[in-house]
């Protein structure tokens, strides 16, 4: 009975659009225009069906039950069919009949890699079609508060195609009747009768390739070669010939009224008979965003007779996408880590003080030392007014260049770290004298790891400075050595040679002076070798424990929170991918990296989540049973779920197949009448 009705409604149908395709047919161009504004008619947009069929064919598959078996919440067995209710309501199991006929305006698609593809179908009906007509469809794309116009499709009739193509012809011709080589203009006979008459001397050159200048020409023959050639040039066909260089754009439009165009649009073919309806695949992909839930297309067009627009097509009804994205199952559950908080911390920075050569005093003066210097001052005088941290001591450690003996070295180094203690030291005290009057924020540490900001007089803890020599820095050099590009690599084994083998600093230095870069070593890198380390030891104020253990957000993690939100799925796999929790597997779900999803899934607790996951997951995979095992048990937990299955495509064909909606409704119904 059912498909006696679906047969005798398209069989109605069908009929109705023959005989209207007939009137058209039989009217003349300006009849079948007004017939088309009367009617309203427009191509039309659908979806895509597994197979292409036209609206007058039907297809009835055989018959077929679909049935699982599952279990239900009690672990009883529950048989799960596509089923209906007899004449005495009960649930019987229903023969599927595969209607051909897709009238749905909307479609649930499904994000994959932050992308989702729209695809549907532009319909032409026959009665829109026509040899001399040019048809021109404009898909529009409408996203949240966003519209973009996509490609457009391009359908030409044979005529029009043909009428496009004489203009390119007749523009051809005109292109090819402009003379390029102007010594076509000049009438060479009469020219060189002229010369051989007048001039013989000079008609004595016609086979010589002798060159004469102009001004010798003239001097001779009393003429120049130009005005020679102008007195028998045909100026009336020169003057012709550039006119039609200068009216090359206008008659290209006047030839070519409708160009051939091919790039930016998605179809451009010709029709060449009216053998019914035309249809175009669509594709489109557009990136996904975040609270993106829907997008929605709609087409208009027009219609084209040469360059005239004779028609104008009303807009079609919006085909709906509603996007199911894995980004709304993520869990934004804030998690937090341990931190340490230490009560000591250490800080180090080197400036490069030049010494005069054997010299440990300290000048300001000399040098690049007012900037280095200057930039010390500010690391003490930041350290000393820091409201978090005291400084508890300062080690000054002095290196020297190899030059000299390595006794010498090592003594001149202290002295100079002993100097730069006692320039900083007083340093330091002219600062604490500047702040002595003025309050400072004191910071106190509880057992918890919170701070306790309060205002208090400074109170100043002695700075301890310790000097240390480091000796002649040959490390340093070596570095310098390898690193620079004024050393050629000859040069540069040649010092590795001598370090591998002499092993006495003083022995060293001295074969180092025979070589050839010695003196670039001497004057460019040797002074940089003369640099003094500073290391700052702090502690926490008011910490008295070496060590405080608290809880802090996981900024991290909940940056991989975000990415997912963003639907940047690779960011937020990069940042979760150590923590192996749910929101990974949601993350691993979205870029369809299915298997680490899975692996996820089953080593965490069941919840209504990840049972629903785990259902995309199996029907991926194609195994229904589990699939829909998994989704009965997230929905019959969490009944959102249900609403949920049909946003997801692989949820939703579960849904339509085995009729679970219908089993939720009658589920529902029995709770509200008992």
């Amino acid at each position: 009975m059912c498909s006696r009705k679906i047969i005798t409604r398209i069989a109605a149908a069908a009929t109705a659009l023959i005989l209207a395709l007939n009137i058209a047919a039989s009217c003349g161009p300006g009849r079948k225009i007004a017939y088309l504004n009367e009617n309203k008619i427009r191509a039309d947009l659908s979806l895509p069906t597994d197979r292409q069929l036209s609206e007058l064919d039907t297809v009835i598959r055989k018959p077929h039950r679909d049935t699982l078996t599952v279990l239900d919440m009690d672990g009883n067995e529950v048989i799960i069919m596509n089923a209906i209710k007899d004449e005495d309501g009960q649930m019987v199991a229903h023969d599927v009949l595969d209607a051909a006929v897709v009238t749905a305006r909307f479609r649930n698609v499904a994000e994959r890699h932050g992308k989702v593809d729209l695809q549907f179908n532009i319909t032409v009906p026959e009665s829109l079609q026509d040899s001399k007509w040019q048809l021109r469809f404009y898909p529009d794309l409408f996203v949240m508060e966003d519209s973009l116009r996509l490609e457009p499709v391009i359908i030409t009739g044979d005529e029009y195609r043909k009428a496009q193509l004489k203009g390119y012809e007749q523009y051809g011709r005109f292109i090819s009747s402009i003379i390029q080589d102007t010594t076509r203009f000049i009438n060479i006979r009469q020219l060189e009768l002229f010369v051989e008459r007048n001039i013989p001397a000079l008609y004595s050159f016609k086979t010589d390739s002798t060159y004469v200048s102009d001004e010798d020409f003239q001097s001779v023959f009393g003429v120049t070669e130009q005005e020679a050639v102008e007195h028998y040039t045909n100026k009336l066909a020169r003057s012709i010939n550039r006119w039609k260089k200068s009216r090359i754009s206008r008659m290209y439009d006047r030839y070519v009224k409708v160009p051939i165009v091919t790039e930016g649009i998605r179809l451009d073919t010709v029709l060449r008979a009216q053998n019914g309806d035309f249809t175009y695949c669509y594709t489109q992909t557009i990136n996904t965003r975040p609270k993106l839930r829907k997008a929605d297309v709609i087409l208009s067009g027009e219609i084209y007779e040469s360059d005239h627009r004779i028609y104008s097509m009303p807009e079609t009804e919006p085909l709906t996408f509603y996007i199911s994205s894995i980004s709304a199952f993520v869990d934004d559950t804030e998690r937090y880590k341990t931190k340490v908080i230490e009560r000591r911390s250490e800080a180090n920075t080197a400036c490069y003080i030049d010494f005069s050569q054997g010299s440990s005093n300290i000048d300001e003066t000399l040098g690049n030392n007012a900037i280095e210097m200057g930039r010390i001052k500010d690391n003490l005088r930041a350290l000393v007014q820091n409201e978090k941290f005291d400084l508890d001591s300062i080690t000054i450690t002095a290196f020297a260049s190899p030059e000299g003996t390595e006794e010498h070295n090592e003594g001149l180094c202290l002295r100079r770290a002993r100097s730069a203690s006692s320039y900083f030291s007083a340093f330091v005290n002219d600062v604490r004298d500047s702040l002595k009057s003025e309050q400072s924020v004191l910071i106190e540490i509880g057992e918890n790891g919170e701070e306790t900001i309060s205002m208090a007089r400074q109170e100043w803890t002695d700075i301890r400075f310790t000097p240390h020599s480091g000796g002649e820095n040959w490390r340093m050099l070596e570095k310098l050595i390898t690193e620079d590009p004024d050393l050629s690599e000859e040069q540069k084994q040649e010092y590795a040679g001598i370090i591998g083998r002499i092993h006495d600093p003083d022995l060293r230095e001295k074969a180092l002076s025979s070589t050839r870069a010695y003196r670039h070593l001497r004057e460019v890198l040797y002074p940089r070798l003369r640099v003094v380390k500073f290391d700052f030891f702090l502690h926490r104020k008011g910490m008295v424990k070496d060590t405080i253990h608290t809880t802090v957000l996981d900024t991290t993690y909940m940056d991989g929170v975000q990415a997912i939100r963003d639907r940047d799925y690779e960011k937020a796999i990069g940042i979760l991918r150590p923590y192996n929790d749910f929101n990974t597997a949601v993350a691993f779900t979205a870029l369809d990296y299915n298997a680490s999803a899975m692996a996820i899934l089953k080593d965490i607790p069941d919840s209504p989540q990840t049972e629903y996951l785990k259902a995309i997951l199996y029907a991926r995979a194609g195994d229904e049973e589990e699939a829909v095992q998994c989704f009965l048990n997230a929905a019959n937990t969490d009944r959102t779920y249900f609403n949920r299955g049909n946003l997801d495509p692989e949820i939703s064909v579960l849904i339509r197949t085995y009729s679970l909606d219908r089993q939720n409704e009658e589920e529902e119904e029995y709770y509200f009448k008992y």
